[in-house]
């Protein structure tokens, strides 16, 4: 019912989980994550018990693989679950019940594992670790976002598209991030977009806030004033994702538009836009090495290029 990587960052020790599927708020079911200890994604027919447990464990000192066969054996109805551990040194280990319904399997390495269950197919799942490890230089919020968009575009839940969400961890017991779309038709999609926002304007605050070490901390200046903006006005905000898409929807419709046009274009063919840009990102030499993504339009019905509409 759901393709999820777990994973953590070997130059930063941060951990995260990147997670989808087709039924709402999956960021409140599957992912469990403590900072300094480890990351859980439990999944197919939920216990939420067994990354509490596992967490658990590996706090008093059990790897990854002994965490997860001392959860497992408390599970009476183990051949139902499946789970994916990392714990704060790297370790993976893994698990996909005999009953979870097909497609369903997994793959680990060092520092994640990808697992799923009703998936179109194994697809989903080797696109997913492929895509983690040959990021290995980037940020984990990259890494992990990278592999959910590749394991969607292999063909993620055979049911559909429904929620999504991605959790980090850094140092402190509050997340490092926390994002979640809980009822979209194309929730990883949005997830980026939101990430993409995040980026810009919460991301700023939550390094700012206080930390054990620095309780009384307060946010400097620069955050100060971004959050005393609208949220239009902030950096990544709708006033600079609207500029981004008029000069999309130039590219694609090989025209420059007058400002009541633009509002009018931009409502039609928003969401076109998004989905082209997303496409624009994602790596489809792997899937048909002969796709060229390029939708862009030298004329429009008799329209030069660079001419108002």
């Amino acid at each position: 019912m759901t393709f999820s990587i777990v994973g953590r960052c070997a130059r930063t020790g941060e951990l995260g989980v990147a997670v989808s599927t087709a039924v709402p708020a999956v960021g409140l079911m599957c992912p469990y994550l403590r900072a300094g200890v480890g990351a859980v994604s439990t999944q197919s027919w939920v216990n939420p018990y067994l990354a509490m447990h596992a967490l658990d464990s590996l706090e008093q000192g059990d790897s990854a693989d002994a965490a997860l066969e001392r959860v497992l054996r408390t599970d009476s109805a183990a051949a139902l679950r499946q789970i994916g551990i990392v714990d704060a040194q790297g370790r993976s280990a893994v698990w996909t019940g005999s009953d979870c319904t097909a497609w369903a399997g997994h793959r680990r390495g060092a520092d994640y594992t990808v697992q799923g269950n009703m998936l179109t197919g194994a697809e989903t799942v080797e696109a997913m670790a492929d895509a983690f490890e040959s990021r290995a230089g980037e940020a984990l919020d990259e890494r992990l976002m990278a592999a959910l968009e590749a394991g969607q575009a292999a063909g993620g839940d055979r049911r559909g598209r429904q929620s999504a969400a991605l959790r980090i961890v850094r140092t402190e017991t509050y997340p490092a991030l926390d994002l979640r779309v809980d009822e979209h038709a194309q929730p990883v999609a949005e997830l980026r977009r939101v990430l993409a926002v995040a980026r810009h304007q919460l991301i700023p605050f939550i390094d700012a806030m206080p930390t054990r070490d620095d309780p009384g901390r307060a946010p400097p200046s620069e955050v100060t004033q971004l959050l005393l903006k609208a949220p239009a006005a902030r950096p990544g905000g709708a006033d600079a994702m609207h500029a981004q898409a008029a000069q999309v929807l130039a590219r694609w419709m090989g025209a420059s538009f007058t400002p009541d046009r633009l509002a009018h274009n931009l409502t039609l063919y928003g969401g076109i836009l998004a989905e082209i840009e997303r496409l624009r990102e994602i790596d489809l030499a792997g899937l048909h090495p002969a796709v060229v993504f390029e939708p862009v339009r030298s004329q429009l019905a008799g329209t030069r290029k660079g001419d108002h509409v």
